[in-house]
């Protein structure tokens, strides 16, 4: 327990890190999830392409993989910003693609004939996907996004490594101070298990208002 009491603000400081992460990816996969959900069912072909190879190439990239190439490639270009602002890009991105999944997989269960309404009213695409289908396919996929972005939340853990302030890398400070590993590590089990817990009971929430009934 004295581990806890005796570091709760370096605790603290790992635990607001983690938990900005998890917001500010979070806001950037499903902004970048839509807008590639948008595209893989997009009547232009070039559109659908790029959707294709997004969702492909991020589902098939490790992680880590992608912390190198974001946080050590892009300042090589000249692109100098914050740690924890590529941090954000790399799991934004990455989670995005998983996302666009759920969402295509929600569209794909509002029935044809639907769109096929909407666009003999003169609806464009947009406005079809916006005003008809989407909101449809929104009550289907808040299981599946909610637990998309439970993993973006463990996943966070990643950036520790990439010299970025999150709660798991507080181990390393508290084993150089010869506190016990397992304390600090349950500790840090029980810091995520908040940050996952309340990411569960917003879509609870979410899923019993707007979800589809069973």
């Amino acid at each position: 327990m004295n581990v806890l009491t005796d570091n709760f603000s370096l605790y603290g400081k790992g635990f607001l890190g983690t938990v900005e992460l998890t917001v500010y990816a979070s806001l950037l996969a499903l902004a970048l999830g839509f807008l590639m959900a948008s595209f893989r069912v997009a009547p232009v072909g070039s559109l659908r392409v790029f959707g294709t190879v997004w969702v492909t190439v991020l589902r098939n990239t490790p992680l880590t993989l992608l912390f190198f190439a974001v946080l050590l490639g892009l300042p090589r270009f000249g692109l100098v910003l914050p740690f924890q602002l590529f941090a954000v890009l790399a799991l934004g991105c990455y989670t995005s693609a998983f996302i666009c999944e759920a969402l295509r997989s929600g569209i794909n269960t509002v029935p044809t004939g639907q769109g096929e309404a909407a666009r003999s009213l003169g609806m464009t695409f947009g406005q079809t996907l916006g005003a008809v289908v989407l909101p449809q396919a929104f009550r289907s996929v808040i299981p599946p996004v909610g637990s998309t972005l439970i993993a973006l939340a463990k996943n966070s853990a990643i950036a520790g490594s990439f010299s970025v302030t999150e709660l798991l890398g507080t181990y390393k400070t508290l084993n150089e101070l010869g506190y016990s590993i397992i304390w600090t590590f349950i500790w840090i089990a029980v810091g995520y298990l908040i940050v996952t817990l309340s990411i569960s009971a917003l879509f609870n929430v979410l899923e019993k208002r707007w979800g589809v009934a069973r």
